[in-house]
């Protein structure tokens, strides 16, 4: 149920949150455990519309731009780049400034990036755009997510993360067919405003719903943010361009050390730092641990499929895009059909066995793409895309909610920005080692980017990685996430471990 906000200002921006007539609740057509996560839904539904769309023209847009379809990849890690960069400092400005700004603001400037994008000539303002895309997306999703988190119970949260996921999983589900379609019949800049009715109605509703919820917040970690920021950007930006001619690579290997060598220094300012950007300190809570470090290994699998399978299709198989399309979004639907009965499978056997089953399955089935041949038959393919969708969904919704299961409303906000920050730099580790598997193995097979056999050995590099992750899900206790599975007594509340607030000197 959604806990009622504090008397102030707060509650007076969103009408009707906080109050217990009996008249005015009647009134509502939609509750609000419902409502929020919907409106949440629609930054979720563009962001994910945008990317799939684009993965799935990444050759047309290469041929357009006068480049390879591989050194896309670019383009699609720019994005996430921008993501990790900024990410770490949504929190703190949601709470500054106030989440509903900020959230209406940051669908703003991801429309703005779509335009940019649309009107593109070339690799270097594509990748500009997406970088703009970016900015907003690092303050949309997050701040709609915290949103979430500090309005709904925990033992409310799996099923309102369903409600939020189910309407944001059409992004996927609609972004390869329509994309194919577009690039097929019309022009791949078209993918790029098909999201901008969906965003302005995201605007309106978030402004006229979502509660302009803010918290007290200390002095902005500046020092921080440009380790963090200096850090991510140039680690991911070297190991990106590996093996692409786009940079020397004696320069490419300082980019990467400097990068590494940031991240680090940034390591050892957290520790010391009263309030740091990024607060590394929550790792010691077990079920965070295996929600961050155990769901970054597995999604740097997921993350190169959006990626890795329309390459595999077009350039391996020689299918159109839309065609592509119509293969590929197969897997959001068993996605979506997930959503639905996971509360139901978590509430069965619990967190810890679905996340170790669960990921063995999920990993397995992505290795298994790697099998298509371009005789396989379609049916084939969908059915173990269907299949693949399902488990993958399970594993996400289980590791989206088991990472809160033992953090406080209190530390919500820092640990929203670790987990999303975490996330995306998993992703755009997933579509670099999944490009760079691909182009070393095409080398030396001497069939090119297209090979067969490169994609078999591309598929089965992030398969494993993704079956990692196991080693980490194992280490949860047997009843971890018992109130958020619904396993726990009424009215029981999980025992955190004793971790100081916030990390001494």
């Amino acid at each position: 149920m959604i806990k009622p906000l504090p008397a102030g200002p707060a509650a007076c921006h969103s009408r009707g949150a906080g109050h217990n007539d009996g008249p005015l609740r009647s009134r509502r057509p939609v509750s609000p455990q419902r409502r929020l996560p919907l409106i949440v839904a629609t930054a979720l539904f563009i962001e994910n519309m945008d990317s799939t769309a684009i993965s799935t023209s990444l050759p047309q847009i290469a041929a357009d731009v006068g480049t390879e379809p591989v050194a896309l990849k670019l383009a699609l890690t720019t994005y996430m780049l921008a993501l990790a960069v900024f990410i770490p400092v949504s929190g703190w400005v949601a709470d500054r400034f106030g989440a509903r700004r900020i959230f209406v603001g940051a669908i703003a400037v991801f429309l703005v990036g779509s335009l940019c994008c649309a009107a593109s000539d070339g690799l270097g303002s594509l990748v500009a755009g997406r970088f703009v895309q970016g900015v907003g997306g690092a303050m949309m999703v997050p701040v709609g997510r915290l949103v979430l988190l500090r309005s709904i119970e925990k033992a409310e949260l799996v099923r309102a993360l369903s409600w939020l996921t189910v309407p944001a999983m059409l992004g996927p589900i609609l972004g390869p067919v329509l994309g194919g379609a577009i690039t097929t019949y019309a022009h791949w800049r078209f993918i790029f405003l098909i999201n901008i009715p969906m965003g302005l109605l995201g605007m309106w509703l978030a402004w006229r719903f979502v509660p302009e919820l803010r918290q007290p917040v200390g002095p902005m970690d500046w020092r921080g943010f440009l380790l963090s920021a200096g850090g991510l950007g140039l680690a991911m930006f070297g190991l990106s361009a590996i093996g692409r001619g786009l940079v020397p690579g004696a320069a490419i290997a300082l980019v990467v050390l400097v990068g590494f060598a940031l991240v680090f220094a940034y390591v050892r300012h957290a520790r010391t730092h009263p309030h740091p950007l990024l607060c590394l300190d929550l790792l010691r809570y077990p079920t965070y641990r295996a929600g961050v470090l155990g769901g970054s290994l597995f999604r740097i699998g997921i993350g190169a499929t959006p990626f890795l399978l329309p390459l595999m299709l077009q350039l391996g198989f020689g299918l159109d895009p839309l065609q592509s399309g119509l293969i590929t979004f197969t897997s959001t639907a068993g996605a979506m059909f997930m959503k639905v009965v996971a509360p139901r499978i978590l509430h069965q056997f619990g967190f810890r066995p679905v996340l170790v089953w669960n990921g063995l399955l999920a990993s397995a089935l992505l290795a298994g793409f790697g099998l298509f041949r371009a005789d396989t038959p379609y049916w084939l393919m969908v059915s173990v895309l269907l299949a693949s969708g399902c488990f993958r969904s399970l594993q996400f919704t289980s590791i989206n909610a088991i990472a809160y299961a033992e953090i406080g409303q209190e530390r919500m906000s820092q640990a929203s920005s670790l987990a999303a920050v975490a996330q995306q730099v998993s992703l755009a580790l997933g579509v670099t080692i999944g490009g760079y598997a691909l182009s070393v193995a095409g080398r030396a097979t001497g069939g090119g980017d297209g090979d067969p056999l490169a994609f078999l050995f591309a598929f089965l590099t992030v398969g494993v990685i993704s079956a990692i992750s196991v080693f980490e899900m194992r280490k949860l206790a047997p009843d971890a996430g018992a109130e958020m599975a619904g396993r726990a007594e009424a009215g029981h509340e999980v025992t955190e471990p004793k971790v100081e607030a916030r990390p001494q000197a």
